[in-house]
């Protein structure tokens, strides 16, 4: 019995054999690239010379002055990754207060007519992301919806500036990536006990106290996995900060992208790609700390 467990095990390591080449050549395959890039020299018409050196590592951080080689922090990169920092996680915090309402709301209804509110969550994601993206800068330019509304009505005399501006893509990150915290969320809240609420009631707890206390601890698992689902992506963003932002509000998509074109320094674009992975991995590393802790917790 124990040769028979042994020998379909060894069968089922040799029929995976070439999904995981596909595997290593689709994924570990260009990452590796990367890294080995973000260790070289920089070509002088793009490319890299095959030459090793941490210029690439150096440069993200500090830079030197042309003329007598001062080294200062390059603050126009430090600036970059800390818009790219905020914008995620006001658009995560912004994603949170409007899906979480959301959530209950469907969680709440008749069982059989869920589906068809989670229906209309789902429809952003029929719909590519450029014209999504499109779609917000009809709503915040100048002549767009809400400017037209806001003026219609008389609240504003002059059409407010939003469009290029942080406000415009953090606008627009939180209306592409809301689905992606609602689902989670609606999930977490479709298991929970409902009788808990009655009993915190029942306690005289306040209906404050009844969320802090008894809800929210019980959904935190759907809080942390929508919270990582909106904020790698939002990360990482690059059509809706180059669209919105219009090229002068950049972000870190938007900076690797440049270096790969008009800037021609693939080391340090690669250097900024494996620098992103890095945030993004702890981001993951604490959502399975998290989600540990409660399973051991039961």
């Amino acid at each position: 019995m124990a040769g028979t467990t042994h020998g379909s095990g060894r069968t089922g390591w040799i029929l995976s054999i070439p999904a995981l080449i596909l595997l290593a050549l689709g994924a570990a395959g260009p990452l590796l690239i990367v890294v080995v890039y973000a260790f070289l020299e920089p070509g002088e018409y793009s490319g890299v010379v095959w030459e090793f050196t941490t210029e690439a590592w150096f440069r993200v951080f500090f830079e030197r002055d042309i003329f007598d080689d001062t080294v200062t922090f390059a603050d126009a990169h430090l600036t970059i990754f800390w818009r790219s920092v905020k914008l995620s996680v006001l658009t995560t915090l912004i994603a949170f207060a409007i899906g979480f309402p959301t959530a209950w709301f469907i969680a709440t209804r008749p069982p059989n007519k869920r589906g068809f509110w989670l229906f209309l969550i789902t429809i952003p994601f029929w719909t590519n992301l450029l014209i999504r993206t499109f779609a917000i800068m009809e709503v915040v330019r100048n002549q767009g919806l809400l400017n037209s509304f806001l003026m219609n009505f008389g609240i504003i005399d002059d059409p407010l500036q939003i469009l290029y501006t942080d406000t415009a893509v953090l606008i627009g990150m939180a209306y592409v990536y809301l689905p992606l915290m609602v689902l989670p969320l609606y999930a977490a809240i479709d298991r929970f006990d409902f009788r808990l609420v009655e009993a915190g009631y029942d306690l005289y707890a306040t209906r404050m106290k009844v969320l802090r206390r008894v809800i929210l601890p019980i959904v935190k698992p759907g809080i942390v996995a929508g919270s990582i689902l909106v904020f790698v992506p939002s990360l990482g963003a690059y059509v809706t900060p180059r669209i919105l932002g219009g090229g002068k509000n950049m972000m870190v998509g938007n900076f690797i992208e440049l270096q790969f074109g008009q800037g021609r320094n693939w080391p340090l674009g690669a250097a900024l790609s494996l620098l992103l992975l890095m945030i993004v991995l702890v981001a993951l590393l604490a959502y399975v700390r998290v989600t540990s802790r409660d399973d051991s917790n039961g």
